[in-house]
Formats: C-alpha cells, sequence, structure tokens
C-alpha cells in the first residue's frame, strides 16, 4: 500500500516526470509516477493518494478523459486534480476545467506556484 501522503504524477515525458517529482520530493511529498493515463487509473483503483498530477497530453487516452473516469469513480471523485500542460490557450484551459480538473499548472513548471497549487489543492481535500 502507498503512503497516503502520496502524489501520484501521470506524466509520459521522463524529463517532465523528474523534475517534478525532484521537486516534490525536496518539499517533503513522495511521488508515484505513470507514463500513461491507464497505468495511472490502476495504480488509483489500487493505492490511497492525497492528490494527481496530470498531464492533459498523453498517449492513448488523454488527461481529460483520465480526470472524467476519475471524477465519474465513487472513490474517486473528491480526489483533488492538478492538470499539467503546456497548452495554455483559453479554450484548452476551458476544456481541462471542464474534465474535472481542480485546477491548471503551466509547463514549464513554475515550482512555488506547483507546490502553492498543491498544499491548497490538499488542505481543501482534508
Amino acid at each position: 500500500m502507498v503512503d497516503a501522503q502520496c502524489i501520484l504524477m501521470i506524466e509520459d515525458n521522463a524529463d517532465n516526470a523528474d523534475l517534478a517529482t525532484w521537486m516534490l520530493e525536496d518539499a517533503g511529498y513522495c511521488v508515484t509516477t505513470a507514463q500513461t493515463a491507464e497505468e495511472g487509473l490502476a495504480l488509483l483503483d489500487k493505492n490511497p493518494y492525497k492528490l494527481v498530477l496530470m498531464d492533459i497530453s498523453l498517449p492513448g487516452m488523454d488527461g481529460k478523459q483520465a480526470i472524467q473516469l476519475i471524477r465519474a469513480n465513487e472513490q474517486q471523485k473528491h480526489l483533488p486534480v492538478i492538470a499539467l500542460t503546456a497548452h495554455a490557450i483559453l479554450n484548452e484551459r476551458d476544456a481541462i476545467l471542464a474534465s474535472g480538473a481542480d485546477c491548471i499548472v503551466t509547463k514549464p513548471i513554475d515550482e512555488s506556484l506547483l507546490l502553492s497549487r498543491l498544499e491548497e489543492m490538499i488542505a481543501q481535500a482534508v
């Protein structure tokens, strides 16, 4: 079983995943990573997480579809989800939020912004 303070990051780009993991681990969080939405959803079904960081552009199922499945799951529907995207255009932001993301952090990731949003989402979920 994963530690309840662990964050699930679903990110297919290894460099982005490594960078975000280092940021989060330096801040005291443990991080589990998945490279696809399908892999991440399977981990969510087996383990408790405090929050999900969801890349939007993923191979196969995209992040918006995965967020919709999280929101449709009775046990996971209140789990905080922060969307990570390099696509900051207004229509895309609206679609990401409409899928059920709690907030969006754009890439390249601003460490202080990510940690601030993460702490806000975890505090609200308690």
